[in-house]
């Protein structure tokens, strides 16, 4: 007896420890469920999971427009983006998942109300990997982060990996979505033009609403430097975000006359190049708020008044320096007119030389009833 306890002992517990070491893997196995929901964003924007677990991501839409959900490999997002609006008009046929090594796993384009669900094994090297939508104009505010670590996660409010605006609207350690925590709109009394930051129907959380003169508003996405349209009548009816109700929008009071339908209206070298944008900030001009961005790296500035006979608006754009040809891309279903006494008009869109960049301003007049 002392003889067969001396020799199989260490192999009983060799394969006892065997036996015990695999079971917490298992029990680290993950599932979470991932919602879209209203103002571009994913209610829940980080997670952590250990390296060679089971991931399980049950993702739903449950906003009122379409999505897709995209995991790449880390630093990659900017790119997948791109490279999703460089698909063009085969986008939508593959639910703008561009088929690129960047791209890791991917939930196809969900219309509102559908549930799909994915399982993968997490990658065994550590690292922060990104989910991202590449719907056209969702990539650079709707995203989120994959922890695969072993670690922590940072403090939230230090976290580079997820979307700005969601640093200091989230209680929740895993990032799961609260409330927006809007400030409380004012009553409008004061004379315009005069900026005001709001949840906005068909924008981002980024979205900026502008008051000028002539009863003439509009709505500029800073998350995606665009101008997204614009309206005449009243300015907003805030009385749902005054009565705290959570992702409440501002309701439009006039009648939407333009409206970008482009890709993105500003490219560089030729028509079809969409430029990757990043938001400066903006400065007040006598109380126009002069927005700045760049292009692939080229500084733009955009200030956008009046009409005087408030027919619609100008733009004025100042891009100082630069020795690339800028166009202007129109869309012949934006509901106005343009117009631009620099550059040339070539199939519909305006060409800019480098020495015309430094400002020139584009006229939009509303198309006649």
């Amino acid at each position: 007896m002392f003889i067969f306890t001396r020799l199989f002992l260490p192999v009983f517990i060799f394969l006892f420890c065997i036996q015990e070491n695999a079971y917490p893997a298992q029990n680290e196995d993950t599932t979470i469920s991932i919602n879209a929901i209203g103002g571009l964003q994913y209610d829940i924007v980080r997670f952590k999971v250990k390296p060679g677990v089971k991931v399980k991501i049950i993702f739903t839409n449950k906003d009122d427009m379409s999505h897709n959900l995209l995991i790449v490999k880390p630093g990659s997002r900017t790119a997948v983006v791109k490279a999703a609006l460089d698909l063009a008009n085969e986008g939508q046929r593959l639910n703008y998942i561009p088929e690129i090594t960047d791209v890791l796993w991917a939930v196809p384009v969900l219309e509102p109300g559908e549930t799909k669900t994915i399982s993968f094994t997490a990658p065994k090297t550590t690292g922060i990997y990104p989910y991202v939508c590449t719907y056209p104009g969702h990539g650079s505010i709707m995203y989120g982060a994959i922890y695969v670590t072993n670690g922590e996660m940072p403090p939230l409010d230090n976290d580079a990996h997820i979307p700005p605006n969601r640093k200091t609207d989230i209680s929740k350690p895993d990032g799961a979505h609260q409330n927006h925590n809007a400030t409380r709109s004012r009553a409008y009394s004061e004379e315009p033009p005069f900026v005001c930051r709001i949840f906005l129907p068909e924008a981002s959380p980024a979205a900026i609403a502008v008051s000028l003169p002539h009863n003439l508003s509009y709505c500029w996405d800073a998350s995606v430097c665009r101008l997204r349209y614009a309206w005449q009548g009243g300015f907003l009816d805030n009385t749902d975000i005054w009565k705290g109700h959570h992702d409440a929008y501002g309701l439009i009071l006039g009648t939407v006359f333009f409206r970008d339908k482009t890709v993105y209206p500003l490219q560089v070298g030729k028509p079809g190049n969409i430029p990757v944008v990043d938001f400066k900030g903006y400065q007040l001009i006598n109380r126009y708020p002069e927005f700045h961005y760049t292009i692939n790296g080229i500084d733009v500035y955009e200030l956008i008044k009046p009409k005087e006979d408030a027919t619609g608006l100008t733009r004025t754009f100042r891009i100082p320096k630069t020795d690339r040809t800028i166009w202007f891309v129109a869309g012949p279903a934006d509901g106005v007119r343009y117009q631009c006494a620099d550059g040339e008009w070539i199939n519909g869109n305006l060409r800019i030389l480098p020495e015309q960049a430094s400002r020139f301003t584009i006229i939009m007049t509303k198309n006649k009833p």
